[in-house]
């Protein structure tokens, strides 16, 4: 017999020593005891149920073997909403919440005089992002696009879980939309931009889909890819919006010149202070 006491402390003992740190220790057993903070902390000297600690034991074997708490626990919740999560998805992030929020501020100030919005989010992977602006803008209609399948069926019992109506397509990049003669108002994207060469931690490496991490020897790779192509599936108005890596504000730029040199565009701080959006705005 233990209390959620010390089961926590000694799990967060062991993550500590793995160099972990802390925090996905506690996460965890709220996950696991559909619990909140304040009812974590009003029952931390009762004793767990049996069959619940040997089910917190085995979690956190697996954190500590490396792997995710997202896939630990199959899902992640993103901007209010849970999302299934596997080894065919990245784990929908904190800072791609600001994504969320700023396009929606956007829309509504862009588009504030236009009805039938279409937007498209090109490499959707979980469906995360275009999931929660359906969520949040139910007038929106938008549709997602991954080149890979697993991905598509992972982002489609998304949907269905979170009862949002987001047609999903497989293909690379832009061309599911160019196939379909498709033009959108907003062009979104969360793009692999992570330079390959990058040292990164062993439980993104080893766990999370190495096509949506890496955007070559510099990371800008998909961004040049989206920005040669764009404007075949835009309106005559329309607005991009993309997460970008916070170190990456000068290659950045360096492209808005050589593709966007009569447009405006915005790049975005997040609330620590790191460039990490890049908003387009695209009269042609």
């Amino acid at each position: 017999m233990i209390t959620f006491q010390a089961a926590l402390r000694q799990a967060q003992k062991e993550m500590v020593a793995a160099d972990m740190g802390d925090q996905a220790a506690q996460l965890y057993l709220l996950e696991l005891a559909h619990m909140r903070s304040h009812d974590l902390y009003m029952e931390m000297d009762q004793v767990m149920d049996e069959e619940l600690y040997t089910e917190y034991l085995k979690g956190i074997k697996r954190m500590l073997a490396g792997e995710p708490l997202g896939h630990v626990l199959g899902y992640e919740w993103f901007y209010g909403y849970r999302f299934i999560v596997n080894e065919h998805v990245l784990i929908p992030r904190p800072e791609t919440e600001e994504l969320v929020a700023n396009i929606l501020a956007e829309y509504d100030a862009y588009f504030s005089h236009k009805e039938n919005v279409i937007a498209a989010d090109i490499g959707t992977g979980s469906g995360a992002i275009a999931i929660a602006l359906k969520k949040e803008a139910p007038a929106l209609h938008i549709l997602g696009t991954d080149i890979s399948d697993d991905a598509i069926k992972v982002a489609k019992e998304n949907a269905q879980h979170n009862d949002a109506h987001v047609p999903f397509m497989i293909g690379d990049m832009l061309k599911p939309l160019a196939d379909r003669d498709l033009k959108v108002d907003i062009l979104i994207s969360n793009p692999p931009y992570i330079p390959i060469h990058e040292e990164m931690e062993r439980s993104v490496v080893d766990y999370e889909p190495h096509v949506a991490l890496f955007g070559g020897e510099d990371g800008l790779k998909y961004y040049r890819m989206i920005f040669a192509d764009c404007r075949k599936v835009l309106k005559d108005q329309a607005m991009m919006a993309f997460e970008m890596g916070w170190n990456q504000r000068a290659g950045m730029e360096q492209l808005m010149k050589e593709y966007f040199p009569h447009d405006r565009y915005e790049i975005v701080r997040d609330m620590s202070g790191k460039d990490r959006m890049l908003f387009v705005y695209i009269n042609l």
